[in-house]
């Protein structure tokens, strides 16, 4: 584990291997974030970890390493509904990178614009309670309903409270985006209690959209992740248009075992293993959800 001298924990290889695998032209990182810089860009004063610095060259630096051309930046729950370091690094991207915020379920319409020109294409709402203090689910349906249009929620929640959640989700009045496939345990296999809980959700819905990442969070067993392969190859599948990938990067609170970025881009080919697959999880799915006016083109 690596501490900086205020304490502050590194989650990602300084080192990231290149990757064998070789995304598409115009593949897009769809789900990784920032953390401060904290000296621009505090921390929440709620926030429950506190990460090293990875700002926004950082995150550039490794979509170029990794050969990626673009990246979705998901709102860390470090830094509460204070979108502030998301939005500065889509401002440097030069339209290589959209957004998910965390809102207050207040926040204004006027709010909301302001968001969507900095970039945000969609709202986030975490049900990790080792992250998050309080996740009131009528104030959730309630901002949900207010957004601009074209875009979506992104649910964050693990596998055993998805039939508590069902009800909620099946309330949200715009498209949903599922981060890690609700974290089934891969142990079980395609065809696990948990695995045919999320296909029901999927099924329910035609505008749920997931995102099949984290082999480093999902399969304990670690590299090569073959429990994670072996669940999750056949839901994209069964699901082509409907899938999205991230690095995850800077990936939080996985101090104790970080992941290698090359070693997880190598994993696309065994979840994907044809050009037509690797080109709807990083090409046409994410650019419809976040760039829809260059989708296609």
């Amino acid at each position: 584990m690596s501490r900086d001298a205020e304490g502050r924990i590194r989650s990602w290889t300084e080192t990231p291997s290149r990757p064998h695998f070789a995304p598409p032209p115009g593949a897009v990182d769809a789900h990784c974030h920032v953390f401060g810089p904290q000296a621009q860009f505090p921390f929440s004063a709620k926030a429950k970890y506190l990460p090293q610095d990875a700002g926004p060259d950082m995150l550039f630096a490794l979509r170029d390493r990794l050969g990626f051309a673009r990246n979705v930046i998901v709102q860390a729950s470090c830094h509460g509904t204070d979108n502030a370091a998301t939005l500065d690094a889509i401002a440097r991207s030069g339209d290589r990178a959209r957004g998910v915020a965390v809102v207050d379920p207040a926040i204004t319409e006027e709010g909301l614009a302001q968001l969507h020109d900095g970039g945000i294409r969609g709202i986030r709402f975490n049900f990790l309670k080792r992250l998050v203090d309080d996740a009131p689910k009528d104030k959730f349906l309630e901002v949900a309903a207010r957004l601009p249009a074209g875009w979506h929620v992104v649910v964050y929640f693990e596998a055993d409270i998805l039939a508590e959640l069902r009800p909620f989700l099946d309330a949200i009045p715009v498209p949903l985006v599922i981060d890690h496939m609700g974290r089934p345990d891969v142990a079980q296999g395609p065809h696990g209690a948990d695995m045919a809980a999320f296909r029901a959700l999927l099924d329910s819905r035609a505008d749920i959209s997931f995102k099949a990442t984290c082999p480093d969070r999902l399969d304990p067993a670690g590299p090569s992740w073959d429990d994670f392969a072996a669940a999750v190859a056949p839901l994209v599948a069964d699901y082509p248009d409907r899938v999205l990938w991230g690095t995850d990067w800077p990936h939080p609170n996985m101090q104790d075992a970080i992941p290698d970025d090359g070693a997880l881009v190598d994993m696309i080919p065994r979840i994907a293993p044809t050009v037509d697959l690797q080109r709807k999880l990083l090409i046409d799915n994410p650019m419809r959800l976040y760039w829809p006016e260059l989708a296609g083109s």
